[in-house]
């Protein structure tokens, strides 16, 4: 079995192509690319692989830019960092994604799902509702918040935004300059409408923009504490759990 890997991130590429080669000693890794200009000339120049991973945000767009130049008949699974995208159609269509950092036993769930398809199967209308499901996601984002002020609803700037924190359920905003304000909404909710490249929910009760951070403290049992350059009246504590995956966020180039 022929696969390739696409994936801008070095190390993360090398940890899946161990992880595949550990799950299934009979499949080859017959190349590792990074950008979507590399994928787009590696499909026009090579035969279609027996199956791809694919990380959806590479350096240079998103991978899902690849299917408007080149046609990709050979079955995918996707990985990403973030995990409020809506990608359903995968369970439907039985092409699956990982959320990162990757895990094996998940992983080897992906690999057997790919066993089960027919690799006679056209990809295409997969692809284009993965894509169609995607640009949905990115139209709900918000570019404002309307914020009611005596007799009048205030606009606030998703980039004047440095944290969320929950209170009682409900959102409270804290921008730049120390303002706050409640929101009719729930983090969960508000997830659904922001940029998860942009903000990061860390734990259950913040949610933070990148640009806020100022540095991060390694805190005890694996743990992170982030220090934003706005102050905060409590420490926001990263789980061990999370902090692979905040870090993969934060360190990642937009």
């Amino acid at each position: 079995m022929k696969a390739i890997i696409i994936e801008d991130e070095i190390i993360a590429a090398q940890t899946l192509s161990r992880l595949i080669c550990e799950i299934r000693s009979d499949f080859e890794i017959v190349a590792v690319l990074q950008t979507v200009e590399e994928s787009v000339e590696w499909f026009r120049e090579n035969p279609t692989p027996d199956l791809a991973f694919m990380d959806i945000h590479l350096a240079d767009n998103s991978s899902f830019a690849i299917f408007d130049k080149v046609t990709v008949d050979c079955p995918i699974i996707f990985t990403t960092a973030y995990n409020e995208y809506a990608l359903e159609a995968f369970d439907v269509n039985g092409i699956d994604y990982l959320l990162k950092p990757i895990n094996k036993n998940r992983l080897a769930q992906a690999i057997a799902k790919y066993d089960k398809l027919s690799h006679k199967n056209d990809n295409t209308q997969l692809i284009a509702n993965l894509i169609a499901t995607f640009n949905e996601k990115q139209n709900h984002r918000k570019s404002h918040f309307l914020i009611p002020y005596r007799d009048k609803l205030m606009p606030l700037a998703i980039e004047d935004i440095a944290y969320f924190v929950a209170e009682f359920k409900i959102a409270k905003v804290i921008t730049f300059d120390l303002h706050g304000f409640s929101l009719d909404y729930s983090l969960e909710e508000l997830m659904k409408h922001l940029n998860p490249e942009l903000f990061f929910r860390v734990n259950r009760q913040y949610i933070v923009a990148h640009k806020a951070i100022n540095d991060i403290t390694l805190w005890f049992a694996g743990k992170l504490s982030v220090n934003l350059i706005v102050p905060v009246s409590e420490k926001i504590i990263v789980s061990k759990a999370k902090s692979s995956e905040f870090k993969a966020w934060y360190t990642r180039d937009y």
